[in-house]
């Protein structure tokens, strides 16, 4: 089950207003001062880009990638993501690496593609694979990660060490592996304004046994909080599923611009728990019990 495309059951929250919480901002330690997209990190991390967001555009994808984009213009919904597989299997050389120059003897890490990184990522978030998705979000959107295996607080620590070392052997050997993951999510981004026009939010949950294992950076009445995400996180769209994963629901207007992958986005990809990957930064949250 994909993104839900009717209105009762649309997993949509309203856009809402400032409310009581205050105008908590995206800690320095979380993000970079630059970055490859419109938008600086404090900006796009932050409470106010939550309640109202605007479209983010990584440099020069749209640009270099034209061809693609008037491709799935002339193609109907149900063919647009076979344009988009064809597109990179081809652009990318994915089925010849040897096309690419690659000359190694392991080529199975010459196939490590984007859908690899997604299923990786699905399995284990703090994979090999989750490590590059989050170093993706990383240089494209100046996020820090946050957590990967263990807390990332000290760029010269051990942990730190460990995941660039994880990111690393994760891009090596690849064909232009971020590159892929830049059409990956404008291409979520196309589909999701072509399907959902004028939806700015959809609602998000994700169950967790302590609302303490988050880092909060402000509390607020009715089990209201701001947390700092990871710079990449998994949610689902569905309350009930995120009840099989926690004691406690956390509810989050997501905005749409933070989503970078949804099941049923591209077929055999992502399968099950209705999971959606989301952009990280500061967020408002509800917390609710079962």
């Amino acid at each position: 089950m994909g993104f839900p495309d009717k209105d009762p059951a649309l997993c949509r929250g309203d856009d809402k207003g400032e409310g009581t919480l205050g105008q908590a901002t995206l800690p320095r330690s979380a993000r970079l001062p630059i970055n490859r997209c419109n938008l600086p990190a404090v900006v796009l991390g932050s409470l106010t880009y939550q309640r109202h967001p605007s479209p983010l555009l990584l440099d020069g994808v749209a640009e270099l990638h034209r061809d693609l984009f008037r491709r799935l213009e002339a193609a109907d919904a149900a063919a647009r993501s076979e344009v988009f597989r064809d597109y990179l299997t081809v652009h990318f050389q994915l089925e010849w690496p040897e096309e690419m120059g690659y000359t190694g003897d392991r080529k199975g890490r010459a196939r490590a593609n984007y859908a690899r990184m997604i299923r990786g990522w699905s399995f284990d978030a703090d994979s090999r694979e989750g490590a590059v998705l989050k170093g993706w979000v990383e240089s494209r959107f100046g996020l820090l990660p946050r957590w990967h295996g263990e807390p990332l607080r000290d760029p010269a620590g051990d942990a730190w060490l460990r995941y660039m070392e994880m990111r690393a052997q994760g891009l090596y050997g690849t064909s232009a592996l971020e590159a892929q993951l830049d059409l990956v999510y404008t291409y979520c981004q196309y589909e999701l304004a072509r399907r959902h026009p004028g939806r700015r939010h959809v609602t998000l949950y994700r169950g967790v046994n302590r609302v303490a294992d988050h880092e909060i950076l402000e509390s607020g009445p009715g089990r209201r909080h701001i947390i700092l995400l990871n710079n990449l996180n998994s949610f689902t769209c569905s309350r009930d599923r995120a009840c099989e994963f926690g004691d406690y629901i956390l509810a989050v207007d997501m905005p749409l611009t933070k989503i970078f992958f949804y099941c049923g986005l591209l077929a055999g990809v992502l399968q099950g728990e209705d999971e959606f990957l989301a952009i990280g930064g500061a967020v408002e949250v509800t917390l609710t019990t079962l």
